[in-house]
């Protein structure tokens, strides 16, 4: 018995220069699209009838960039999906994200890539709904000291020892929902960013566990446009480095970065009169 399905083109490299007299502007996507809908026949018996091809969606994200421009990656996500919905009755559903990769500007015509995060969209599109959920990651952050973990649960194997002082150190990864589908893409986005900074700076942290909540809380106390924070977090070991055998004291100054295994925390934070999600997300 055929089960949920779908299909679609991935990862579309999309590069758009606005050209506005010699000042210049740059988008950089990769795009990634998936349908659904009365498909059931092409898997059953290879009748391809309502099937548009892949290749057509790729040529569409490039069409759509020189007929409509290229501005923020929500907007972009709802116009690709929604045309696909609209314009090919046997489609359903189609779920657009698309990466987005920032450039600083060095003078009119040029620029520097930006490695500190990645923006991501996912925009999912029915007949019925709308649902747009932005996102981040690779952002890695660190804090030196206000960061304790202790009081654990200890077993048989357990050797880790309770720290009063630690390295607290992750690498976010973090989506949130939006109530809407016509919010301010840019601002908000700066928004929650800079309550995910705000938070992880300003809590004295005595787990990760901690940290996460508090920083989802004050994505929601300060965008009202938010309904919903999901964030998985990696936990940065850093280790102490033992330098007895070389006469050395080391008070919190010498580390070593671990690699992995890594803890992983991962948790949701909501409002608690969020309306439901009308499509599956996570991160």
């Amino acid at each position: 018995m055929l089960g949920p399905n779908r299909y679609g083109k991935a990862e579309t490299r999309l590069v758009r220069v606005h050209r506005d007299g010699e000042t210049h502007g740059l988008v950089d996507f990769n795009v990634s699209i998936a349908l659904s809908g009365e498909l059931a026949a092409t898997h059953l018996t290879g009748d391809n009838s309502g099937v548009l091809p892949t290749d057509t969606m790729k040529n569409t994200v490039y069409a759509f960039a020189k007929r409509h421009g290229v501005g923020e990656p929500e907007d972009f996500a709802l116009l690709l999906a929604r045309h696909f919905v609209d314009s090919q009755p046997q489609v359903h559903g189609a779920k657009v994200s698309i990466e987005s990769f920032g450039w600083d500007r060095l003078g009119p015509h040029s620029f520097r890539r930006r490695g500190d995060h990645t923006r991501t969209t996912v925009v999912t599109v029915t007949a019925e709904a709308t649902q747009v959920v932005s996102g981040i990651t690779g952002l890695v952050l660190l804090n030196s000291t206000d960061s304790e973990f202790h009081g654990f649960v200890e077993d048989e194997f357990t050797t880790l020892r309770p720290a009063t002082d630690r390295i607290l150190a992750t690498a976010v990864d973090a989506r949130w929902r939006h109530l809407g589908d016509g919010a301010d893409w840019a601002g908000s986005f700066e928004g929650v960013l800079a309550a995910l900074l705000t938070a992880f700076t300003g809590t004295y942290s005595y787990s990760l566990q901690q940290t996460l909540y508090a920083m989802g809380a004050e994505v929601l106390a300060s965008r009202p446009e938010v309904a919903e924070v999901r964030l998985a977090l990696p936990n940065k070991h850093h280790y102490l480095a033992d330098l007895s055998p070389f006469g050395l004291d080391n008070p919190n100054e010498v580390f070593i970065a671990g690699d992995r295994p890594y803890g992983l925390i991962e948790g949701s934070v909501s409002r608690d009169d969020a309306p439901a999600a009308t499509a599956e997300w996570w991160l």
